[in-house]
């Protein structure tokens, strides 16, 4: 391939939309310009967040992206779920600055998804030389791609990037007709739980799933009091701002699921959630009532209600959460890829990453014995 050049951009508006989806494609949504400008426009990144838009992109022979990554410069490793703090205070007391560093990733996401948006797969190296060159140019201690899909982690190994393995839980549709199917799948004793859980979590409220313009003010206000209760304990402050969640509803209509749970008309639990082309993510929740078993029931079980009703072929319900396993989700493993160009830290991470990965090995195979489906 000639004729590429690549290009340090200050934001994805920058791009225009119809260019950056070409290359993002509409498979995941938290890759989109919908997405990720609305992020920037509501003031979520930016500013003072310490997360500063900085999309890197490849231009071909036509002038127009072959090859983009949404690439953000962070002043911190808060809002990533890929915890490298660690690794940022063996920097620091070697004497390093572990700060600014690049992050390619969809923010406050762990979202498993394309970190190279390719219109033409044979940009990816130039890509990957680009994030790299603003790294070394820059003096910046290092470069993170964060929850890369298996498809796009071969590119980032043959550029000797470092690779780490982590686990969530996801749950996957084999072929269910109904949430009944599901259920009869699994061990005896784990079907009477779950129907046992979703009958006291309901009682006395009803669930609404409500996309595109359904969605209303007063409901995204509803969940913006959500939001902030599960940020606070979460977090300590909200990463989003109260724009995002409107913004994000004009944006993406269709593609976004809100199941809210009602007492008397009056939203007291919501689920925020979005559809890909074959996976529902579930992201954001809360409540301002305390109801038994309610997070399940909203988070996991309504979500696959609405997987096995769209046809879905799994529910990505966030990161960590040992507690998915008894409700269906298995642990499948996620990767993320480091580019780290001081040698000696370089050589530390990979030690301690070969030690971590044979631990996840071992600890991914042991939940995987703990899922609730009958035994052959």
């Amino acid at each position: 391939m000639t004729a590429l050049t690549a290009r340090l951009l200050d934001g994805v508006r920058a791009v225009p939309a119809d260019q950056w989806d070409a290359c993002a494609g509409t498979g995941n949504p938290f890759v989109s310009h919908a997405f990720l400008s609305a992020l920037e426009d509501s003031g979520s990144v930016g500013g003072r967040s310490g997360w500063q838009p900085l999309p890197i992109v490849v231009d071909g022979a036509d002038g127009a992206p072959v090859a983009i990554a949404p690439a953000y410069g962070k002043s911190h490793s808060q809002g990533e779920y890929v915890f490298d703090h660690g690794w940022a205070d063996a920097w620091e007391r070697a004497g390093g600055s572990y700060y600014l560093k690049l992050q390619i990733a969809a923010p406050f996401s762990p979202v498993p998804g394309p970190r190279l948006l390719l219109r033409d797969p044979a940009a990816a190296p130039a890509l990957i030389a680009a994030l790299e060159a603003v790294v070394d140019q820059n003096g910046l201690s290092s470069a993170h791609a964060t929850f890369v899909t298996d498809e796009q982690l071969p590119a980032f190994e043959a550029a000797g990037w470092l690779i780490r393995q982590g686990v969530q839980f996801h749950w996957a549709n084999d072929g269910y007709g109904s949430f009944d199917d599901f259920l009869a799948a699994l061990a005896s004793r784990k079907r009477k739980a779950i129907r046992k859980e979703r009958a006291a979590a309901v009682e006395g409220l009803t669930i609404r799933h409500l996309t595109g313009a359904a969605i209303e003010p007063r409901h995204w206000e509803a969940f913006w009091r959500f939001y902030q209760d599960t940020g606070n304990r979460k977090w300590g402050r909200p990463y989003l701002t109260r724009a995002f969640f409107p913004l994000l509803g004009e944006r993406l209509g269709e593609r976004v699921l809100l199941i809210l749970a009602e007492r008397e008309g009056v939203p007291i639990a919501g689920a925020l959630n979005l559809i890909g082309d074959d996976t529902l993510y579930g992201r954001y929740w809360g409540a301002t009532e305390e109801v038994p078993f309610l997070h399940f029931e909203l988070c996991y079980y309504q979500a696959i209600d609405a997987a096995i009703s769209r046809g879905l072929a799994r529910v990505e319900a966030g990161a960590q959460g040992e507690h998915k396993l008894a409700r269906g989700y298995a642990p499948v493993p996620t990767w993320s890829a480091h580019y780290l160009p001081d040698p000696n830290f370089r050589r530390a991470v990979a030690e301690f990453l070969a030690r971590e990965r044979e631990g996840m090995a071992a600890e991914t195979s042991y939940l995987a014995e703990l899922t609730p489906f009958k035994r052959c």
